[in-house]
């Protein structure tokens, strides 16, 4: 009887909330329309034009290049995964709402009526979806917040001619992992072009993903705008690894060092982790990507904590190893300040005009040296028994974000991460074994050196011990 009756109460629910649509809300959800940002400092209107601007002057001539949102993805059943956007679109847009397209022209293209190089296809409000899902930004806020010369209802591709017939090459670009959904649906604007672009084989003369070619030219050069948000996630990011070490002890597990940063990012402003949080402890600590976070620290060994908050779309990256009993035991200190002596070394190599893979060359090169003296190793060339990852990536809105892997330029941002991490039935000593340790910074590249960002977090024995000290 209960069950028939909250079916029931269920039907009659769900059939008031879309007799709502019909009628008057806009009490209801405009009454707060200043608070629709609740903060003020995102990238501004003026820096993803300058991006768009930028952006079209690479672009060859009579050409066009299109990019999508991300599209919402299904967790199970009827939940979602949280939405997060699409990086190249965001840098291009400001637009952090799914269901949408950009068109970035060359030249300037005249339509029926209007002109304008730059056309952005977006959801339009509905007042059943922002009761239950939070508010869209709507076309009309969307024109005075994101500046964008032509802003239409994302149904109106439907019969929006792109004018593609009289270009000489589209490029576009498609955020990954894109889920199949009906090619007829204005909410899956990717699906359409999909369709348009098969009816229409000729207009697309040049299709190739550019994200390789002339995004992570943008992209991998951080303006001050950007370093702003960079820096706010790398103090975020410094401040849960402190706070680990001042309270971690072999009572807890790794899910609740997992918890502990965490609580950081969120209590200090972070929407997202900007990866799965890594908190190796013991053998897990020679597990690269180690994400499962069960095992209780008590079973004894180092503790990799590789996290990243990310602030407004901007993520940190930095890894620290610390001693859950907090002191390191002779043989865990030997390895450790091993890697801290490569990665100061590589650090110092990150200079204008390097070579990008010249933190990872000189790292590996000390590494391989300091195992051989060790006897861990038996040849240098042995040295990817224990080292097997590169030194360095590109940071920014993805944490291995986009870049032309070209010779050092001031405004890259890059880490350096050198590990080691002997795996229990090694092929050297068994007091070696279990021992993993990486030491992770965020490197910003100036005109007058390389600039740590993460040096509010210690990296040296003395000073983790001092810290962790109860």
């Amino acid at each position: 009887m209960v069950s028939r009756l909250l079916i029931s109460f269920s039907v009659c629910f769900i059939f008031f909330l879309t007799s709502l649509k019909s009628q008057d809300l806009d009490v209801n959800l405009n009454s707060n329309e200043d608070s629709f940002e609740y903060e003020q400092d995102f990238l501004s209107a003026e820096f993803h034009k300058s991006r768009r601007d930028s952006l079209r002057k690479l672009l060859p001539e009579g050409s066009a290049i299109v990019f999508f949102s991300s599209p919402e993805r299904n967790r199970s059943n009827d939940v979602y995964y949280e939405y997060h956007q699409n990086p190249n679109f965001y840098y291009l847009t400001g637009l952090r709402e799914p269901n949408s397209m950009v068109i970035i022209y060359k030249e300037l293209q005249r339509f029926n009526s209007f002109e304008t190089n730059e056309v952005l296809f977006m959801q339009s409000r509905d007042k059943n979806s922002e009761l239950w899902n939070g508010r869209r930004l709507g076309i009309e806020r969307a024109k005075d917040r994101l500046k964008l010369n032509a802003i239409l209802p994302n149904k109106d591709f439907l019969t929006f001619n792109p004018r593609f017939d009289s270009l000489r090459a589209v490029f576009f670009d498609s955020p990954f992992a894109l889920e199949d959904g009906d090619t007829t649906s204005t909410d899956n604007l990717n699906g359409l072009f999909y369709h348009f672009s098969k009816k229409n084989p000729t207009e697309l003369k040049d299709n190739q993903r550019i994200e390789g070619i002339l995004m992570a030219q943008l992209r991998q050069i951080k303006t001050e705008e950007e370093l702003v948000l960079l820096r706010k996630a790398v103090t975020i990011t410094c401040e849960a690894q402190n706070k680990l070490m001042q309270e971690v002890n072999e009572n807890m597990t790794e899910f609740q060092t997992e918890a502990l940063v965490e609580f950081v990012f969120k209590n200090n402003g972070a929407e997202y982790t900007g990866f799965p949080s890594i908190q190796g402890s013991g053998e897990n600590s020679c597990i690269l990507h180690y994400t499962s976070n069960r095992r209780p620290l008590i079973k004894g060994g180092l503790l990799v904590s590789d996290i990243g908050a990310e602030y407004h779309g901007y993520t940190a990256d930095v890894t620290r190893t610390i001693p859950p009993t907090g002191k390191f035991t002779k043989e865990q200190k030997i390895i450790y300040e091993l890697v801290l002596e490569a990665q100061t070394a590589g650090i110092e190599a990150a200079v204008e005009g390097a070579s990008f893979w010249q933190p990872g060359l000189i790292t590996t090169d000390i590494i391989a040296e300091g195992l051989k003296k060790l006897g861990i190793i038996k040849h240098k060339n042995e040295v990817r028994k224990y080292f097997m990852h590169g030194t360095s990536h590109y940071l920014g809105l993805d944490v291995h974000d986009v870049g032309t892997y070209t010779p050092l330029v001031v405004g890259n941002v890059i880490t350096v991460e050198p590990g080691i991490y002997i795996a229990q039935g090694s092929d050297c000593d068994p007091k070696w074994w279990n021992i993993g340790v990486r030491i992770e910074d965020d490197i910003l590249i100036t005109t007058e050196g390389p600039e740590n960002l993460s040096t509010c977090s210690p990296r040296t024995v003395k000073a983790i011990e001092s810290l962790m000290e109860k």
